[in-house]
């Protein structure tokens, strides 16, 4: 399916991003790994590539412009362009209002919003070398948080999330006479490590909150991304798919 095909998938060592990454790369896509984390990119590049994937890794903050400038470049030097990103990284707290911070406001927005905006700005011009027009894909991990506020998390991370969304569907306009499409994922809570701050009366909260009575697992999410950057959806951009067991419907 994405045969001749690259991809960078942000936060990838864990989780969404690693599910997404050994997903794209079991179809047929070389995947760059990039996450804060070395030691755990290597290992899922690694776990990735043993099981028959095609995958390098880069350490990288995506809240740091130089890092993005590492990672794009890195990227074309390995796999000769880029043809599918996917902006995953993000932070996650369950601050209240009152407890919020100035700084756990501006980290969350670096992280989750500015990183995925320049991410894009600098994938731009590599978009679409592989493969040509109309095949370049941008797919943004928002968030129900995104659409509705949230249950438990914070004010900070909703925020971010609603940016992005809106990032996306602007991205979308902008870059449409380009064929490169951009379009979000939102995920309702997700059984990963992220959630690892929510305590257990909090998590037995939002599984209550699920019409189909479960959290998302990390392949529920991983297929919606595969699909939209797929041919099969070449002609929807600007949409926001949410994955969430009906938590939010809209």
């Amino acid at each position: 399916m994405f045969s001749g095909k690259c991809a960078i998938v942000t936060g990838a060592a864990k989780g969404i991003g690693f599910k997404t990454a050994a997903t794209l790369a079991e179809r047929g896509a070389g995947v760059m790994i990039c996450d804060i984390d070395a030691h755990a990119a290597a290992e899922a590049s690694a776990a990735i590539n043993k099981n028959g994937g095609k995958s390098a890794f880069i350490a990288a903050d995506v809240s740091k412009s130089g890092d993005l400038e590492q990672m794009i470049q890195t990227t074309v030097s390995v796999f000769g362009g880029i043809d599918i990103l996917i902006n995953n990284a993000g932070i996650l707290t369950a601050s209240s209002v009152e407890q919020t911070t100035e700084q756990e406001w501006d980290q969350i927005m670096a992280v989750n919003l500015k990183g995925a905006f320049f991410a894009m700005q600098k994938a731009l011009p590599h978009m679409g070398k592989n493969a040509g027009k109309e095949n370049g894909r941008i797919i943004n991990i928002a968030s129900l948080a995104g659409r509705m506020g949230g249950y438990q998390n914070s004010p900070a991370y909703a925020a971010s999330k609603a940016g992005l969304i809106g990032v996306t569907m602007c991205a979308a306009r902008r870059l449409a006479p380009l064929g490169i499409t951009v379009n979000a994922v939102a995920p309702g809570t997700t059984q990963t490590d992220i959630i690892s701050a929510f305590t257990e009366e909090k998590i037995n909260s939002l599984k209550a909150a699920v019409p189909l009575g479960r959290l998302g697992q990390p392949e529920d999410v991983a297929e919606a991304v595969a699909f939209l950057a797929s041919e099969g959806a070449k002609f929807i951009t600007g949409a926001v798919i949410d994955v969430n067991g009906g938590a939010f419907m809209g």
